[in-house]
């Protein structure tokens, strides 16, 4: 028989959530008695402890947590639905809708479908029964920035619990057929989507209306929805929608609703009513925009008869006194409504194509070019400054030597001797050349410093060139205005470059000649970049060479001639309205810059301008137009630019109204040939338009 050890534990039983050993043999019942009371100590403190933090709990969660827990539970319990805000319409001057509100039909798809394995599959049964191409409808399902998505704003640009936009733009009736089939279309559903109308007008102020897309992820500093809800809100990208989208937009609404256990709607708990956006009033003029829009279509298209290319322009009208847009339109257009539902990718390539023109892009305020002889009316300011006698009579031979090159009239013509106002009437180049090139030897030549003096430049500058206007609408371009300071600057920045290519040369291009042109030119930019030669001088004297200004710089330049020397500030938009008529608010025009002309040198300027009209370069453009009950005064631009034909400009100012308002028109045809056969017979239009109206 087997004796137990002393001391050795007989037996283990669980006590609670204690292991307790029990011993045999190892002292008195005492002892025992004792090892129970320590027992039943520890028990007590434990359960105490554990009350103490069940306690401490329920007073957090009630009383410390309570107010957020019950907002918690209420999101919990509620349904949240965005109410979009109305957005306010575009205006014309005259109250004309040119920018409305409308709605489409969308077909969306649920991001469980879209998860689902089949999910392209579905999709390609949408687009065959809604006649769409499948890989356009599921390229819209990628979310942007994802490896495969389409660029913005094509891709999905929502959240991952949103219903992803397959379709837009489609036939309620095919819309609802599909509703009907479920089980062969899982995960589809319709929702009616705002769009913007823009009328017989659209294509001509596509542009400057501008366009709106949904709001993504880069967009920093607006939320998704003012109503603070994951529906994004749409934006406007472009012009005027753009530029006053804050105004436009409104603010979203938003109905809560509480949802019982049993996924019933029992209650409305909150309810924010939207708030429409504003009207912006702008101050175009139909009846002047609409002949503006035809015109240059067409001067464009007898350009292209006459076998120039002629591949892009634009047109745009001041009120010069105010610097209000009366008119602005560009070729080539799209119709705007194409942004309406989603553009899809094949459409938006289209839109970005620089061999189509880039329909997007702005060109009366994005695309800078050399202006040309319409230049000379502000050389001439500069021409005074450096001793020229306004009154004066001088040489106009076909051709000058500057340095060791001839440098010629356009086709080479000689006018004999002249005074001013016969220089700009046949827009003789060689009296400019002369005038720049003594103000350039007098400077220094090549010896110059940076601070000389370079009266051209700073005239040029006065008058708002190499500088935006400040026009309400963005990615407005500043133009170039090289002057000796500016061609440091340009040269310290590139010159790396300029060298690099002067020993690569370009042998990536074909044309031999050109690559030969543009390694010449590299190798002087590594070298002298910096340098004003007796070339650059006299180019820019003629607006040619290095300067290049937007039709928008050169509107508000002959504004500035037309009112004796102030400089406008463009404006497209003058006021905001509520959309009852409740409420109207001017909007705010900064003060025109005033320059001191010099009196002498403007009495012969305006003649000479006047001339060009009448019998000068653009005569034949008015011919039967009453220049005495309207004068006119304009000049003729035609700027030879390398490899292409050259650019035709007509800038021209003049009254039309009987209240005494004048106004600025300017047109530009890219590659359409001389200024006086292209584009002034473009602005003849225009001023047909402006006269009758005051008629």
């Amino acid at each position: 028989m087997t004796r137990l050890r002393r001391g050795v534990p007989r037996e283990r039983r669980p006590f609670g959530p204690f292991l307790v050993t029990s011993f045999r043999g190892a002292g008195s019942r005492g002892a025992r008695g004792a090892s129970g009371r320590a027992r039943l100590l520890v028990m007590a403190l434990v359960v105490a402890l554990v009350a103490t933090i069940m306690v401490g709990r329920l007073v957090q969660l009630q009383i410390v947590d309570g107010a957020e827990n019950a907002r918690a539970a209420a999101d919990i319990n509620t349904r949240d639905v965005v109410v979009p805000a109305q957005r306010g319409r575009i205006l014309a001057a005259d109250g004309t809708v040119l920018v409305g509100n409308g709605s489409t039909t969308t077909l969306t798809i649920s991001p469980q479908a879209l998860a689902r394995d089949d999910a392209p599959k579905v999709i390609a049964r949408v687009a065959s029964a809604i006649g769409r191409d499948p890989r356009s409808l599921l390229a819209r399902t990628k979310a942007c920035g994802t490896k495969g998505a389409a660029p913005s704003p094509v891709c999905f640009a929502g959240h991952p619990f949103e219903a992803v936009p397959i379709a837009s733009d489609v036939e309620a009736s095919a819309a609802n057929a599909l509703l009907e089939r479920p089980e062969a279309y899982p995960g589809i559903a319709v929702r009616p989507t705002a769009t913007r109308t823009y009328g017989s007008r659209g294509d001509s102020l596509a542009q400057v209306a501008g366009y709106l897309t949904a709001a993504t992820a880069d967009d920093t500093g607006v939320s998704s929805s003012s109503s603070g809800s994951g529906v994004p809100t749409l934006l406007g990208r472009t012009g005027v929608e753009k530029q006053y989208d804050a105004v436009l937009r409104g603010r979203d609404g938003k109905r809560s609703t509480a949802i019982g256990p049993d996924g019933t709607a029992q209650r409305q708990v909150a309810d924010v009513p939207p708030v429409a956006g504003q009207d912006v009033v702008t101050s175009i003029r139909p009846a002047v925009q609409d002949a503006a829009a035809k015109a240059l279509a067409d001067g464009i298209a007898a350009a292209r008869k006459r076998g120039q290319k002629a591949g892009s322009g634009s047109v745009v009208v001041l009120e010069a006194n105010s610097g209000n847009v009366v008119a602005m339109t560009n070729q080539p257009t799209y119709d705007p409504s194409v942004w309406n539902g989603g553009v899809t990718q094949a459409e938006y390539d289209s839109l970005l194509d620089t061999r189509a023109g880039d329909p997007l892009t702005n060109r009366v305020t994005s695309v800078a070019g050399p202006p040309a002889s319409t230049f000379k009316a502000f050389s001439l300011f500069a021409a005074a400054q450096t001793g020229v006698d306004p009154n004066g009579s001088y040489s106009c031979p076909s051709s000058v030597m500057i340095g060791n090159r001839s440098y010629s009239n356009f086709e080479s013509q000689a006018h004999g001797t002249i005074d001013i106002p016969k220089a700009l009437e046949v827009s003789c180049d060689t009296v400019f050349y002369r005038w720049a090139y003594d103000a350039w030897v007098k400077a220094g030549g090549v010896k110059a410093s940076t601070d000389a003096p370079d009266p051209y430049a700073s005239v040029a500058r006065q008058f708002g060139y190499g500088a935006r206007t400040g026009v309400d609408l963005p990615a407005e371009a500043s133009g170039s205005l090289p002057d000796r300071a500016t061609k440091r600057r340009e040269w310290e920045a590139t010159k790396a470059a300029s060298c690099r290519r002067a020993k690569s040369g370009y042998p990536e291009i074909g044309d031999k000649d050109r690559a030969s042109y543009l390694t010449q030119v590299a190798k002087e930019n590594c070298t002298s970049g910096y340098v004003v030669r007796a070339g650059d001088a006299v180019n820019f004297a003629i607006g040619q060479g290095d300067v290049a200004a937007t039709p928008m710089q050169v509107a508000t330049s002959f504004a500035a001639l037309a009112t004796n020397g102030r400089v406008p500030t463009p404006r497209v938009a003058v006021a905001t309205a509520r959309s009852d008529g409740s409420s109207r608010t001017v909007l705010p025009t900064p003060e025109a810059r005033v320059l001191g002309l010099d009196a002498r040198m403007y009495a012969r300027e305006l003649e000479g301008l006047k001339r060009a009209v009448s019998t000068g370069t653009a005569s034949e453009a008015f011919r039967g137009f009453d220049l005495d009950a309207h004068p006119v005064y304009g000049k003729t631009g035609t700027a030879e630019v390398y490899g292409k034909h050259a650019t035709a400009w007509f800038a021209s100012f003049g009254g039309a109204d009987e209240d005494g308002k004048r106004y600025a028109v300017v047109v530009r045809v890219d590659e359409g040939g001389e200024g006086g056969r292209t584009a002034a017979p473009i602005a003849r239009s225009v001023w047909d338009a402006l006269v009758r109206r005051s008629r």
